[in-house]
């Protein structure tokens, strides 16, 4: 981590689209919640971030980092890193303050912690944004892609330990995994992004890169957010 990265407002259309406000509107009660959570958020938060760039093997059972124990195993992260010469492995995290807020809310005011929980995905994603622009000035000559999350498609979640061993994140900003691979703090990320020196695809956006991939409304009843 170089930098610090200062988070100093979050996505609220992009909180209330997680929380099903389709039309990304609410009423005052709601705009008063929303005010007095990102408040709460904004003052918990400490942003912290690690990433490494490696140069890799395609090898019969996944992509090999050189230098590592790592492979990235199947058939999806070997085509996001198809034309590229480097993978750059990257994590984020908020603070376990943020977790701390969002249990206690659960305690007493379900709606609060939806709240807070979707303002605060809003900000892990917003904290990859930051990042992403940090790794593409260190590497200027290179086009990238969109940023691969662990546990996406056929790269299995079972990396979550071994991946965070790489950059050494239990040390260098407290971001561990579970022996069930959830990350804690649970407002955490980690990704995979290819380097080319060669013209890329247009960029995808849409459920890859998103921190609510698993429990998303929108996900489950066949729509997406971004393309």
């Amino acid at each position: 981590m170089d930098e610090q990265i200062v988070i100093s407002g979050l996505n609220r259309s992009e909180a209330l689209r997680y929380m099903g406000q389709a039309d990304l509107s609410c009423d005052e009660r709601l705009e008063k919640l929303m005010d007095g959570c990102e408040a709460e958020l904004l003052l918990a938060i400490r942003p912290r971030y690690l990433y490494q760039c490696f140069d890799f093997t395609r090898e019969e059972d996944g992509i090999h980092l050189d230098g590592t124990s790592l492979t990235l195993p199947g058939d999806d992260i070997r085509n996001h890193l198809a034309g590229c010469e480097k993978a750059v492995l990257m994590c984020v995290t908020l603070s376990s303050d943020v977790d701390r807020i969002i249990r206690v809310a659960q305690l007493s005011d379900m709606l609060s912690a939806l709240a807070l929980d979707c303002l605060a995905s809003t900000a892990v994603e917003q904290l990859c944004d930051k990042v992403e622009l940090k790794i593409k000035q260190d590497f200027p000559a290179y086009e990238m892609t969109w940023r691969y999350g662990v546990g996406y498609g056929d790269l299995p979640i079972s990396l979550q330990r071994e991946f965070l061993m790489v950059l050494n994140a239990g040390k260098k900003i407290g971001l561990n995994a579970t022996g069930s691979n959830i990350l804690t703090p649970r407002k955490s990320v980690t990704a995979v992004i290819g380097l080319s020196r060669q013209k890329l695809p247009p960029a995808k956006r849409g459920c890859a890169v998103c921190n609510l991939k698993g429990t998303c409304a929108y996900r489950q009843k066949g729509i997406h957010c971004n393309v």
